[in-house]
């Protein structure tokens, strides 16, 4: 084995050492499960701090701060001792030498977790992924919503009405969970809010754009849902275009596979996500932007290496093509392995991880919301209802509960957003690139 000189410092242990890559749903949940096991665990992610990704669209749209879904990890991660947590990005695997290469330096490991998510997937168009706006990580969302408030400031001061429509126009690409609530929320915005903001502007005017590839909305939930969707997004005037992809997009006109074209300064990705692991890993073992795993897990191919969450393929009869990346998944992924761990670790036998759905949800504003839960779907007030307590009682930390819920409230009784806040100046991503990294 190589001489390694830039060996990232831990206190020596006499147990065996797991690293984990990622933060995330799957990565906390295993660590938390590992509490009072005999092993050093250290955990990697590029920032300090675990996001709740689900509600990242209520901060692109100025519903709540940051702060309010995000906690840092090693307040989250304080009681499991023998624990470390290292802030740095993963560039790659060496699984033969069971190693692991980042930014801060280079780490050995016993085992290794690959729970690193998922990043954007924008289908090879290069023009989409230089200009368009993911929405996966604070800093996307912020650059969202500080973008989309500069739009509509300039709006006020345009004489050029070409140049007024692309300010006001948005486009969201996407007829997923994700899409289906930033129009919502962009809706609300539209009829409640911006009119009193910018009485200059003529919001008849503004276009809110949903663009779906396929026949109908939330493919991953029931027809009833998806329909149901349709309906409370034409009620805040969405403009939804089914069977419809975007060819190009040059940060101010979006072409479309019909030949025609929208003008817009803002086009929302929603489309689509793949695995974000690094490199380094065996060909066989990466299918579809993902690690194919068994049972158990373990990554094909490699020896002593597992990956869980979004980033993990597991093909069964029920999942063909792997399980939903959602946030349930990554983190009864996260908990079964740590039960699977300690049992390996005695010596014991393994069991192979079994999804349990507990049913999908999606929120389309004040009172308007579509649940599946089993054969049982539910729509309007009674869905919200559900879909706020959900949400609720998911987010980490009692303080972040009881902002958002705060929030909620405010906003519910006063029909106002008190977070329209441009706090970061954008920059145009044709500008200032930034890769998605580990």
């Amino acid at each position: 084995m190589e001489q390694i000189n830039d060996m990232i410092p831990v206190t020596p242990s006499p147990f065996p050492r797991i690293v984990v890559l990622g933060g995330g749903f799957a990565g906390i949940s295993l660590v938390k499960k590992l509490k009072g096991s005999r092993v050093q665990i250290v955990l990697f992610d590029r920032n300090n701090y675990h996001t709740f990704q689900p509600l990242l669209y209520q901060v692109a749209t100025a519903g709540l701060e940051p702060d309010s879904i995000a906690d840092p990890l090693r307040k989250q991660l304080e009681p499991v001792k023998n624990f470390y947590f290292r802030m740095g990005e993963v560039f790659a695997v060496d699984p033969n030498q069971k190693l692991i290469r980042t930014e801060i330096g280079t780490m050995s490991y016993d085992y290794l977790v690959i729970a690193t998510g998922s990043k954007t997937n924008y289908f090879g168009n290069e023009s989409v992924m230089q200009n368009a706006f993911p929405l996966k990580q604070i800093p996307q969302a912020l650059d969202l919503r500080s973008h989309i408030l500069q739009n509509f400031e300039a709006a006020t001061i345009t004489r050029d009405p070409i140049e007024l429509e692309s300010r006001m126009n948005i486009l969201i690409v996407g007829g997923g969970p994700t899409g289906v609530e930033v129009a919502g929320a962009l809706g609300e915005l539209k009829k409640n809010i911006l009119p009193n903001d910018y009485p200059e502007l003529e919001f008849e005017k503004m276009k809110i754009v949903l663009l779906e590839g396929s026949d109908r909305l939330l493919n991953g939930m029931s027809e009833h849902s998806g329909e149901k969707a349709l309906q409370y997004l034409k009620k805040f005037d969405v403009d939804i275009q089914l069977k419809t992809l975007v060819t190009g997009y040059d940060g101010h006109v979006a072409t479309l596979n019909n030949d025609t074209s929208i003008r817009s300064h803002t086009l929302i990705w929603a489309a689509g996500v793949q695995g974000n692991y690094p490199d380094g890993l065996p060909e066989e073992a990466q299918q579809g932007g993902r690690l194919i795993v068994d049972g158990y897990n373990r990554v094909k191919g490699c020896e002593d290496v597992y990956a869980i969450g979004d980033v993990a393929s597991m093909q069964t009869e029920d999942f063909p093509r792997g399980h939903p990346m959602l946030a349930p998944v990554a983190i009864q992924q996260g908990r079964h392995f740590a039960r699977n761990f300690k049992k390996m670790l005695k010596g014991g036998e393994m069991e192979p991880f079994s999804y349990h759905d507990k049913g999908s949800m999606a929120t389309i504003g004040r009172n308007k919301a579509v649940v599946d839960w089993g054969k049982l779907q539910f729509g309007g007030f009674i869905a919200w209802m559900i879909w706020m307590f959900v949400h609720l009682i998911s987010i980490i930390g009692f303080r972040n509960r009881l902002i958002v819920f705060s929030n909620w409230v405010w906003n519910y009784f006063t029909y106002d957003k008190g977070t329209r806040l441009i706090i970061r100046k954008f920059i145009p991503k044709n500008k200032l690139k930034t890769e998605e990294t580990v």
